[in-house]
């Protein structure tokens, strides 16, 4: 049973009401996140993101942590190019409990210096370790190379400098216009009663900011640039981007298969190719990433030194046979199928499931379907991924990068 309700300051809740279950996964979603920030801001949304943990009124941050740990419940975050999301699970029996500690570090943090140059150290420590892991470099530098350094292309860490420099008073004035209630889904999916949870928001929520947030579309320009950073490692981690479908587009499940197809699981073009006939990668695949104003299909590989060109020759000869529109209906049908149970398996997270009804409502303002989701992948024909491929690979608008011992950019 899935329930909705919008409060009357413009905060949403979804409840995913699981009865056979024992626990509940519970999930602030806030609409921001890299993309929103301004190059002062870049990488606010995720120091925030740090710093929610770090003490409120009335808990310090070990007491948060330590009062979870009493009541066996989890909780994290993260922060992504679009949303920072906040989030616990527990016990049936421990809701409660779990909801207000989760309501009382995003609604009355207070940032402390001591504790806010501490985490400063922590987050430039994972921008170091960011730097030292080659794939995540390349991926991130991939962004860059794509959308250049505004917008999506932001990293989510930001640059050490701006992270050195945040202010409490940059935290609240950052979440002044960005944590308000028409900007912020919660969303529940377990087994968790329906009235507790909406008296449960109700309660912490109701008298939450009510000024609105008028969040406006991200800008796109994209930059189609061919990045190279130089580094003494063993291997040369390859990323390649091409303009793609946005996230609502009629063709973005045929996309999807044809992704799939490409470099989205074992038996795919690229891992069939690159790794297992030609032995010149551990890990290569291909990913589609769709926005509200745009996206990207992209292709990574972590490859050997010595073969570098022989790796990007193979991966372009697996790209340009797919842009030829080379796909059996076996592959069409095996794409599809791995599409529709990996919808299906979702369903069996919590975790995964609140995520899932909670974005559909923030991005979309809709309640999410299962059976719409395997009823849209399963309607997808043949024909329209071959359509969808006149929509991939346009090599004019071609972005890339390279980390490791390579002397130029991929051509």
């Amino acid at each position: 049973m899935v329930h909705f309700k919008q409060f009357n300051n413009g905060l949403r809740l979804i409840v995913d009401k699981m009865d056979s279950l024992m626990s509940v996964s519970m999930g602030i979603i806030v609409h921001t996140g890299a993309s929103q920030e301004s190059d002062r801001e870049d990488g606010i949304s995720h120091f925030i993101e740090h710093m929610m943990f770090k003490g409120t009124k009335k808990r310090t941050a070990f007491q948060i942590s330590d009062e979870m740990d009493r009541i066996g419940a989890q909780m994290n975050a993260f922060t992504a190019k679009d949303i920072t999301c906040y989030y616990a699970k527990s016990t049936t029996g421990h809701a409660e409990e779990a909801f207000e500690i989760l309501a009382d570090l995003f609604l009355e943090s207070t940032f402390p210096d001591d504790e806010m140059e501490r985490e400063k150290g922590v987050v430039i420590e994972e921008i170091n370790m960011t730097e030292d892991t080659p794939d995540d470099l390349c991926l991130d530098m991939l962004s860059t190379a794509y959308f250049g350094n505004e917008g999506y292309g932001r990293t989510i860490l930001g640059p050490r400098e701006n992270v050195s420099g945040f202010t409490a008073i940059d935290i609240k004035n950052y979440m002044a216009q960005h944590y308000t209630p028409n900007n912020i889904v919660v969303s529940m999916s377990g087994n968790i009663d329906i009235d507790l949870a909406e008296s449960l928001v109700a309660k912490y929520f109701a008298c939450h900011n009510t000024q609105n947030y008028d969040r406006k579309p991200v800008n796109v320009e994209l930059k189609c640039q061919s990045l190279l950073r130089s580094k003494d490692i063993e291997q040369v981690h390859i990323g390649i981007a091409f303009p793609s479908v946005k996230r609502y587009d009629r063709l973005f499940d045929a996309t999807q298969i044809m992704n799939v197809v490409l470099g989205g699981g074992m038996s795919s073009r690229l891992f069939q190719t690159v790794r297992e006939k030609l032995g010149l990668a551990y890990t290569v695949y291909s990913y589609v990433t769709a926005y509200e104003e745009t996206g990207a299909l992209a292709v990574y590989a972590g490859v050997n030194s010595g073969k570098y060109q022989s790796s990007v020759d193979a991966i372009f000869n697996c790209i340009n046979d797919i842009k030829k529109k080379d796909i059996t209906k076996d592959e069409f049908v095996r794409g599809k199928e791995q599409l529709i149970s990996s919808s299906i398996f979702s369903q069996e997270s919590t975790s995964s499931r609140m995520l899932l009804f909670g974005k559909e409502m923030l991005y979309n303002n809709k309640v999410y379907s299962f059976e719409d989701r395997v009823s849209r992948l399963s309607a997808v024909t043949f024909d329209d991924v071959m359509e969808a491929i006149d929509c991939n690979f346009n090599f004019a608008k071609k972005a890339s990068a390279v980390v490791g011992a390579a002397d130029k950019p991929l051509k």
